[in-house]
């Protein structure tokens, strides 16, 4: 992805962190990008424009987001597939990482679990900060 003319300035914009993260544990996210290495895609599933899809992923599996049409905005949803009460929340994900989550931050699920969902690997995009 190439950086836009404003990348220097879009970067010089710290973000707005609700709480401190100091005290949670990074994952190794080295670690995590070997081990998905290794990996071989099983399946692909293609959004149209103004729609949605949904695939599982196991535990421990990667998925990859890709725009193969421009610049998109994507939504993300994740739900734990044995309890459906268990979901992203998109804002303590923000409240604890802000708004452009990038490499080694996870996306937390809701209360009362308030667990990582998933952690972020690969950033195509983390120039933007």
């Amino acid at each position: 992805m190439q950086q836009p003319e404003d990348a220097d300035a879009r970067r010089a914009v710290s973000p707005v962190i609700c709480y401190p993260t100091d005290t949670l544990p990074r994952p190794d996210t080295r670690a995590l990008k070997d081990a998905a290495a290794g990996y071989r895609k099983t399946d692909e599933v293609t959004v149209p424009p103004r729609d949605a899809r949904c695939f599982s992923v196991p535990a421990g599996g990667v998925f990859r987001i890709t725009s193969v049409d421009g610049p998109q905005v994507g939504d993300l949803n994740l739900w734990n597939r044995d309890d459906l009460t268990e979901r992203f929340f998109s804002g303590k994900t923000r409240a604890l990482h802000g708004t452009h989550v990038s490499v080694g931050d996870r996306l937390w699920s809701t209360l009362p679990s308030l667990r990582p969902m998933a952690t972020i690997i690969e950033d195509t995009l983390d120039w933007y900060g």
